[in-house]
C-alpha cells in the first residue's frame, strides 16, 4: 500500500514555488464507479478549477499547460485508476509534480498558492499508529508490518514453519482420514448410532498438532518481536485464535482477532489490512481521547482556542497537541517577525489558510494534529483548539 513518509511530507512543507498546486479528490477501489470512471472526471473537474484560478492570476497558458501535463497522462493512464485506495492527492508547480495514492478520504479541494496545502494529510502523522498483523492459517503464515495508512510485509520464511504440515509431518492428513474411518465404520453399533470416541480422540490429536505448529510460529514471531511494544492482531479462524492465545507469548497480542475468515472474506491485503484497522479502533482511539482529556482537564493557560494565540505559540515551539475542525477553514496571513495574525473574513486575494499553516508546523515539530467533526471537538466555539507543552 502506498505511504507518504514524514520526509516526503517534509518536503512538500518546505517547497516555496509560485503558483503551487494542491488537488485532493476521494477514490473508490473497486465497482462501478470504477468501471464509469468518476474518479477520473473529479480529478478533470478539480484541475478545471486550478487552471481558472492560474489564469486569474494573469500566469502563461505555456506553463499551465507544462504543469497540467501530470494530471493528462494520469486521465491516459486506466491502469492507474483500476488500482486506487481511499483518496489521491496531487502536488503540482512548474517542473515539480507529485502524487499520492492514499488510504485516506479527501473531500475534492483544490488550492493555489505559493505553498502546497497539506493540513488533509495530517491524520497520518498524529502517532505512528504501528501494529503487525500475523496472517494465520494452517497452509500459510504472513506477517505484515502497518501503521494506520500503511503495510507492507515482513519476510519470516526462515523463522517459521509455511505450513502445519511442515511442523507436525505430512502424516497428519492420515492420521485424521483414519480417526473418520474408525469414527465411521468401528464407532457404529448395532442400532446405527455413532459413538463419539474415535471423533474426540481425533479431535484432541488435531488441537493438539495446531498448538504444536502455532508455538513454533510464535518461535519465530517472538524473535522478531520481543522487545517491540506494538500490538499483534492476528488474522485466523475464529476456532483458532484460543490456541494462538496459548501458544503465544508475546505481552502485546491483542485479545482479538480480525474477525471472519482471512482467505474467504477478505479478498486483498487491502481488504485484511481495513479489517485490522475496523477491530484495532479502540486502540487508536485511547490517545485522542486522552489528549482531549487534557485539554478539558488542564489550567486554562495551558490550552487556547484563540488562532491569535495559537499561530504565535506554535511558532515558538510551544504546542504539543491541535485539533482542528475537520472540512473547515481560517483564512488570513501571518506576519512571523512581528507574531501578528490577520484573520479574513473569507477567502481573498493574498489569503492562506490559517489552518494549514499551524498543522503543517505542529507535524514538523513533532506534535499531535487531529481533523476532528465540530460536534467531537473540545471547544466546539472555535475552529482551532491548542494543548500547551508548557
Amino acid at each position: 500500500m502506498p505511504i507518504l513518509t514524514k520526509e516526503q511530507f517534509e518536503d512538500l512543507a518546505k517547497f516555496d514555488s509560485n503558483p503551487c498546486v494542491s488537488i485532493f479528490i476521494p477514490t473508490v477501489r473497486a465497482g462501478k464507479d470504477v468501471l464509469e470512471e468518476k474518479d477520473k472526471i473529479n480529478l478533470k473537474s478539480q484541475w478545471k478549477k486550478a487552471v481558472e484560478e492560474l489564469k486569474a492570476m494573469g500566469y502563461p497558458q505555456d506553463k499551465i499547460d507544462k504543469m497540467g501535463k501530470p494530471v493528462n497522462d494520469l486521465m491516459d493512464d486506466s491502469d492507474f485508476w483500476r488500482h486506487q485506495s481511499d483518496g489521491l492527492a496531487l502536488f503540482l508547480a512548474d517542473g515539480f509534480s507529485r502524487q499520492y495514492t492514499l488510504p485516506i478520504y479527501f473531500e475534492a479541494f483544490t488550492y493555489v498558492a505559493d505553498h502546497f496545502y497539506l493540513k488533509p494529510l495530517v491524520p497520518m502523522f498524529n502517532g505512528d499508529g504501528r501494529f503487525y498483523l500475523l496472517h494465520l492459517q494452517l497452509d500459510e503464515v504472513k506477517l505484515y508490518e502497518a501503521t494506520q495508512y500503511s503495510i507492507g510485509e515482513v519476510k519470516i520464511d526462515d523463522l517459521t514453519p509455511e505450513r502445519l504440515e511442515d511442523r507436525v509431518g505430512y502424516d497428519y492428513e492420515e492420521k485424521n482420514s483414519k480417526h473418520k474411518t474408525q469414527r465411521n465404520s468401528v464407532g457404529a453399533n448395532p442400532q446405527g448410532t455413532s459413538t463419539q470416541h474415535g471423533y474426540e480422540a481425533a479431535t484432541r490429536d488435531r488441537k493438539n498438532e495446531i498448538l504444536r505448529f502455532f508455538r513454533a510460529v510464535d518461535k519465530g514471531i517472538y524473535e522478531i518481536l520481543h522487545n517491540d511494544n506494538v500490538p499483534l492482531i492476528v488474522a485466523c479462524q475464529d476456532s483458532h485464535f484460543p490456541i494462538y492465545q496459548e501458544a503465544s507469548r508475546y505481552k502485546n497480542l491483542y485479545p482479538k482477532p480480525v474477525p471472519g475468515n482471512p482467505e474467504a472474506d477478505h479478498d486483498s491485503i487491502f481488504g485484511l489490512h481495513a479489517a485490522a484497522l475496523e477491530t484495532l479502533e479502540p486502540h487508536f482511539r485511547k490517545e485522542k481521547d486522552e489528549k482531549m482529556k487534557q485539554f478539558n482537564d488542564l489550567n486554562p493557560s495551558r490550552t487556547s482556542t484563540q488562532v491569535s494565540e495559537i499561530i504565535p505559540a506554535i511558532f515558538e515551539g510551544k504546542v504539543d497537541t491541535l485539533f482542528l475542525q475537520n472540512r473547515e477553514d481560517i483564512w488570513g496571513d501571518y506576519n512571523e517577525k512581528m507574531a501578528s495574525v490577520d484573520v479574513h473574513d473569507e477567502k481573498r486575494n493574498g489569503s492562506i489558510s490559517l489552518m494549514n499553516l499551524a498543522a503543517v508546523k505542529v507535524i514538523q515539530q513533532n506534535g499531535k494534529a487531529y481533523l476532528i467533526e465540530k460536534e467531537f471537538m473540545p471547544n466546539k466555539d472555535s475552529k482551532l483548539n491548542a494543548v500547551y507543552r508548557y
